[in-house]
């Protein structure tokens, strides 16, 4: 179904068909997900993660999968400093070793100044991607998908409920909570 397993605490949505029959924890919407599969086996049932808009696999195992050890890491771990490559040219180098606290100092705080600068742009688009996602997997043969991509996309929340008009509701629901700031869902 997915590569990503459930997280135990994430908010989930549980669809048979179009209609939504759950939402809620991992574990509220596993046991909605077994009651359905008893009441009819041949049931096709997708459950979306919340917070990504991405379908994920419900973990039927009464215990937790054994954990891989972690790999020895670069970089700061008990501080949680990961290091990773960067590539930059050399007059970017130059000038990185230029700044007080060196290159890693500079780029932290340049990374942190950005962050803060499209915070509201990036939880836009992190938005609509969510609700993209959803949107492909639960109505990306309904009418008008494409062009309510588009109208998705482009912000033009009128078109986008207008093309959404005949699809199933609870799936137009669910689109629309996705596109809600994170605190307002």
């Amino acid at each position: 179904m997915n590569d990503a397993p459930t997280p135990p605490s994430a908010a989930l949505a549980l669809f048979r068909g179009d209609q939504r029959i759950a939402a809620g924890s991992a574990e509220t919407v596993l046991v909605a997900a077994l009651a359905a599969q008893e009441a009819d086996p041949n049931a096709t049932l997708l459950a979306f993660d919340l917070s990504t808009g991405r379908v994920v696999d419900l973990d039927y195992r009464s215990r937790p999968a054994p954990q891989a050890p972690e790999a020895v890491r670069r970089g700061r771990p008990r501080l949680g400093v990961v290091a990773r490559e960067v590539t930059l040219l050399p007059r970017h180098w130059d000038w990185l070793g230029e700044q007080p606290g060196g290159a890693s100092v500079t780029l932290r705080r340049l990374v942190d100044q950005a962050r803060k600068a499209g915070v509201g742009a990036d939880e836009t688009r992190h938005r609509r991607e969510r609700a993209y996602r959803f949107m492909s997997a639960m109505a990306g043969d309904a009418p008008g998908f494409e062009e309510a991509s588009r109208a998705l996309f482009a912000g033009d929340e009128s078109r986008l409920s207008a093309l959404m008009g005949t699809w199933p509701g609870d799936v137009v629901a669910t689109i629309r909570e996705l596109l809600e700031p994170a605190g307002e869902a």
